[in-house]
């Protein structure tokens, strides 16, 4: 008996288009490290702040359906995400999972766009939502670290080993070599951190933080075009949140069959960066080009 279950007990994916994720988990640090011993690469870097971007969307996608059918296969991933993004992984599940996903940009959705200065989709907000967004929601894992404290103490302790692996990294690698560090390592990574939460505007900002969003699917912005299969189908928004547990592979038949049809054609857009062009860019000039608000102004607070 022991013959035959010992194969079950071998780290394996539980879908194959992860061995996707795993490439752009290798790639990152590869980059990195090349660059760390013969120096910039314009190019090279370009590709590295685009895994970078890439490595955040992996690093969700593990928080909703873990990688691996092995248990500590998961947690190895998780600390190694946890170096590659910059930051501990645990924060998906009170942030995303427990706060974003249950309240679904609605009042209580603690980075709900339209709590920072009203109801707005423009360049600045993109660019200062992350700020914003973690100044409320650090709080709330301050929260959720001391309930662990109180009831599952082992679970606070794995949970504070990826801050000491994270911050055990930069600081290592700021003593041997600062200026490396910065240029390789941190701003890199800084750079995704702020996609991460900056794609929570792209994907809500005007659109319906109401009390009838979840029957109407006006909650959320869906991007189609090449951003999907370069980033694991970041852009089915609707899908995805409809389907938290689904594997990101499976949102592009979702997307299609479910609700594409359903969703207000104003949140579909062909790609992402034509839209960020026309409404963050070319809307500072010609006021046709900014996106409308789905919200009724008495729901925005």
């Amino acid at each position: 008996m022991a013959r035959a279950r010992g194969p079950h007990r071998l780290p394996m994916l539980r879908h194959w288009r992860d061995v996707q994720s795993l490439a752009y988990m290798a790639a990152l640090p590869a980059l990195m490290a090349w660059q760390w011993v013969y120096g910039l690469n314009w190019l090279l870097y370009g590709l590295m702040l685009f895994l970078t971007l890439g490595i955040g969307v992996v690093h969700h996608n593990h928080t909703h359906l873990r990688m691996w059918r092995h248990r500590g296969a998961n947690r190895a991933t998780d600390m190694v995400l946890t170096l590659l993004q910059g930051h501990p992984t645990f924060v998906f599940f009170p942030a995303h999972a427990g706060n974003h996903h249950r309240y679904q940009h609605g009042p209580r959705d603690l980075a709900r766009t339209y709590r920072y200065g009203g109801d707005t989709n423009h360049l600045a907000g993109y660019l200062l939502h992350p700020f914003q967004a973690v100044w409320s929601l650090y709080p709330l894992f301050w929260r959720w670290l001391a309930r662990l404290r109180r009831y599952w103490p082992g679970t606070l302790r794995y949970c504070l080993w990826q801050y000491a692996a994270w911050l055990s990294l930069w600081g290592g690698l700021l003593a041997v070599n600062p200026s490396k560090a910065l240029v390789f390592v941190i701003v890199p990574q800084l750079h995704g951190l702020h996609w991460l939460l900056a794609t929570n505007y792209l994907q809500h900002a005007h659109t319906d933080g109401g009390p009838e969003r979840r029957a109407r699917l006006s909650y959320a912005r869906n991007f189609e075009g090449w951003v999907n299969p370069l980033l694991f189908n970041i852009g089915l928004h609707t899908a995805h949140h409809e389907h938290g547990r689904a594997h990101w592979s499976e949102l592009t038949r979702l997307h299609v069959q479910h609700y594409r049809h359903r969703v207000d054609p104003m949140l579909i857009e062909r790609g992402l960066v034509p839209y960020m062009w026309r409404v963050f860019v070319l809307a500072l000039i010609w006021p046709r080009c900014r996106s409308r608000s789905l919200m009724r102004p008495e729901h925005i607070t």
